[in-house]
């Protein structure tokens, strides 16, 4: 059994690490509010800009904008990965990275080469550790403060590898924020652009779902010419608003259990130190007794 000191030095480091633990949930969950204000008010204009331009493309036809004609053969994917710069966020990161990782290995087994572009440490490391090729990297933007130019500026390069025919397919994997406690991975097309009609697979038996009518100046092709790159930067700074919400979310529930399993420690910790403690006490005034009887004999 473990003596005294030893017990009350454990419940002292138990308690202050369960001031850290505390003050980190604080922290998240004030990022929190301000990243979810700003992932609600972008996730509407985001949803129906892609529906909008969805829409004008299914009428338009491929020969709109080369953004939306598919390449007859993928040799090589880009593949955008979104992923936190710091850990204790519970298996946030390791969703992401499974994801991105199932996702290139089915890729590699059709003979697809695989490159990416990192946002967040996490990422950056396992694509070092398992040797893919790393176009670019952008480092402390999930999880803080950033600005629509970030995504403009990623999204154009996005946009200028596919037309100079450097990669053949543009995907973002990204954790979709969904409540409190549930983050889960997603990964999207945006480069060639999805139309509505080929995104959204249907049934033999449901009828087409109904696109509306929009009128455009000076036409739809001009307007797609000019949106559609927009578009993309336009998903993924969404995605990014979504990465951002979902890790400080994951960091809040993580340190709230982090928190949770300090208290249970030091309970039984106290339980264990009281026993220590009643033990050395009935030790000791054995020894008296047994003193006492030895000077009576």
């Amino acid at each position: 059994m473990a003596t005294l000191k030893e017990v009350k030095t454990k419940i002292t480091a138990v308690k202050k690490t369960k001031q850290i633990t505390k003050a980190m949930n604080m922290v998240a969950t004030s990022k929190l509010r301000g990243a979810q204000q700003k992932m609600d008010a972008f996730r509407p204009y985001a949803l129906k800009f892609a529906d909008v331009l969805g829409s004008l493309a299914e009428k338009a036809g491929e020969e709109a904008s080369p953004l939306l004609i598919p390449r007859e053969e993928v040799k090589k994917i880009h593949v955008i990965l979104c992923t936190s710069d710091r850990g204790l966020c519970g298996g946030f990161n390791s969703h992401l990275v499974s994801k991105a990782e199932k996702f290139a290995k089915e890729k590699s087994e059709q003979s697809i080469e695989v490159v990416f572009t990192n946002f967040g440490k996490k990422g950056r490391n396992w694509c070092r550790k398992n040797g893919f090729l790393i176009l670019d990297e952008h480092l402390g933007i999930v999880g803080a403060k950033f600005g629509f130019n970030i995504a403009t500026i990623v999204g154009q390069r996005a946009v200028d590898g596919f037309l100079d025919e450097e990669y053949d397919e543009v995907y973002i994997i990204y954790s979709e924020f969904i409540s409190m406690g549930r983050q889960i991975p997603a990964i999207k097309q945006i480069l060639p652009i999805q139309p509505v009609e080929s995104s959204e697979k249907k049934a033999e038996d449901k009828e087409t779902p109904y696109l509306a009518e929009h009128i455009c100046e000076p036409s739809t092709d001009e307007l797609l010419g000019d949106m559609l790159p927009k578009n993309i930067c336009v998903q993924l700074y969404s995605a990014l608003l979504e990465t951002s919400t979902s890790e400080h979310a994951a960091r809040m529930t993580a340190m709230d259990n982090a928190t949770k399993a300090c208290n249970d420690i030091v309970d039984s910790l106290t339980l264990a130190y009281n026993k220590a403690r009643q033990a050395s006490i009935t030790a000791d005034l054995m020894d008296i007794v047994g003193g006492a009887e030895a000077l009576k004999g």
